[in-house]
């Protein structure tokens, strides 16, 4: 796009920008499927079976089917142009590996808070982290099979988001729907950067 190596004589193809997103949100939400729908390279995963002796601090409900969890991270990588990488970071959902998320969020330019109608209290924590840090992040709705579905406007006021945050519904099975949702992660924290530079 801007002289790539074969277009102009003796031009260095220029490296791509890198940036680093975090996805989020509660326990059993689809942060693995999401990173695993959009990810270019194998992803890395950090799944592990759920015990009996992890019962007591593993809340299941809603989520009774569920038999892995994430311990550390998932990460993945994806080119959305020829000059623009994204790499994916996705935090832990049980609040025992909270203590991760800082280490994770170190150097993010911002974050998908994946969110579920009908647990939609799961993902206040992950909300609240991002606002206290002032990183901006997009609220993305993984639309269940068989989950009732909501506006985005009732979503944001049932977070009491401010009125900048963006909020899309998505399927974190599907490449494309995933796409958009950094797109819009993307487009957003360019968005308040620039406006955070015109007010200082």
């Amino acid at each position: 796009m801007f002289g790539r190596a074969g277009h102009g004589r003796g031009r260095a193809t220029p490296d791509p920008l890198a940036l680093k997103l975090l996805v989020a949100g509660g326990f059993g939400v689809g942060k693995t499927t999401l990173v695993g729908a959009v990810s270019e390279i194998r992803p890395l995963s950090t799944e592990e079976l759920l015990t009996e002796a992890g019962r007591p601090v593993d809340d299941t409900s809603g989520v009774e089917a569920k038999r892995t969890t994430t311990v550390a991270m998932d990460f993945g990588r994806i080119t959305l142009r020829e000059d623009l990488v994204l790499y994916l970071f996705g935090t832990p959902g049980q609040d025992r590996f909270w203590f991760l998320w800082d280490e994770l969020a170190r150097g993010a330019l911002g974050a998908v808070v994946l969110a579920d109608t009908r647990r939609l209290a799961d993902c206040f924590a992950a909300v609240d982290y991002f606002e206290r840090r002032g990183i901006a992040f997009t609220l993305a709705v993984n639309c269940f099979d068989g989950a009732d579905r909501y506006p985005e406007d009732a979503v944001r006021d049932a977070l009491d988001l401010d009125a900048g945050v963006p909020v899309v519904l998505c399927d974190a099975r599907d490449r494309e729907s995933v796409k958009r949702v950094l797109v819009s992660v993307v487009e957003h924290a360019i968005a308040t950067g620039a406006a955070g530079r015109r007010t200082a």
